[in-house]
């Protein structure tokens, strides 16, 4: 007859429900994971698999009841994790949609938007075909994958235990943030430089020839700049999100290091 106690009862609770709860932080917060579009269901099945696939391969569980109180700071500090590592890698999609806004405003685009589930607001057109761009690429690198895998490799530097995370993670994830606005500005910087030569050809001419008005001829041209200007650049614009995705996992490899918690 096998007897099973309430404390390895307990115990085999907290070893599944503190993977769990990362696991489920983790894909409130990490690009493609976090898709409205996807039922909650299907999204808290996900995790489940996940955290039934990781729970043999961690350490040894603290021994810590998670109905106590110890329990609930526990799952407090499993949550932050979890965002912290979505939260990083959702910064470059951030900076993708910045570059479309600013494309956009530059464009005269900025009036048409469209309805974006994934943030529940209207959001520029231009702004949502990169970030569907954005999104194409990502699944086409196995950043999906590769995000499981940060997110297993997070046990060894930040395991399950008691232990305050590092200020110095932290620092680094404000560095990366503050990098945000460049990288969209750089993503944009060819055709706000094309945009720009357009409108200084425009005020010249609305100098040269008074008479022209310029409000209804500025209007679509730079629209067919814009639109002959980004056919040229969308070729390279797979090259330059595998950068960015790339700096996004390597600034994520150094916040685990920073913020792991001294021994």
């Amino acid at each position: 007859m096998i007897v099973v106690t309430s404390s390895q009862l307990e115990s085999w609770i907290a070893a599944f429900l503190f993977p769990l709860v990362r696991v489920l932080a983790l894909i409130a917060a990490a690009p493609v994971f976090n898709n409205r579009a996807i039922p909650v269901r299907i999204r808290l099945g996900l995790g489940v698999v996940i955290a039934f696939a990781l729970a043999p391969a961690l350490p040894v569980s603290p021994g810590i009841p998670a109905g106590s109180w110890l329990g609930f700071v526990l799952i407090a500090r499993e949550i932050l994790i979890g965002l912290l590592l979505g939260f990083a890698v959702r910064l470059a999609f951030a900076a993708v949609d910045l570059a479309g806004e600013v494309i956009g405003m530059q464009m005269s685009l900025s009036f048409a938007t469209f309805y974006d589930p994934q943030n529940a607001a209207a959001t520029p057109v231009l702004a949502e075909f990169l970030g569907l761009l954005a999104t194409l690429v990502y699944l086409s690198l196995n950043g999906h994958l590769l995000m499981l895998s940060v997110l297993a490799e997070s046990y060894r530097w930040w395991p399950i235990a008691l232990q305050a995370l590092a200020p110095a993670g932290f620092s680094q994830l404000f560095a990366w943030s503050a990098s945000l606005f460049a990288a969209g500005l750089l993503l944009a910087l060819p055709l706000i430089a094309a945009l720009l030569i357009a409108n200084l050809a425009m005020g010249v001419l609305a100098r040269v020839a008074p008479q022209l008005n310029i409000f209804a001829v500025g209007f679509p041209v730079t629209l067919v700049v814009g639109f002959v200007m980004l056919m040229f650049v969308l070729p390279l614009f797979g090259a330059a999100l595998e950068e960015l995705f790339s700096a996004a996992f390597a600034s994520l490899a150094v916040l685990q290091r920073a913020a792991a918690p001294s021994p």
